[in-house]
């Protein structure tokens, strides 16, 4: 299951990149943002999965 969250999370800070960058590029403030909310959540999953393997091992 670890697996399958460090992949999401990947996922989700890749697809936040990718929308943090359509939105500079057509100008799209609120696409920006919310792509740089995306790649925070993305983040904040990754160091949750971090943390957890650290306690495991």
């Amino acid at each position: 299951m670890a697996k399958d969250q460090k992949g999401k999370a990947k996922k989700e800070k890749a697809k936040g990149k990718a929308k943090e960058a359509m939105g500079r590029a057509v100008g799209n403030e609120r696409m920006e943002a919310e792509g740089r909310m995306e790649q925070s959540k993305g983040d904040a999953r990754q160091a949750k999965e971090k943390t957890k393997d650290t306690f495991k091992h």
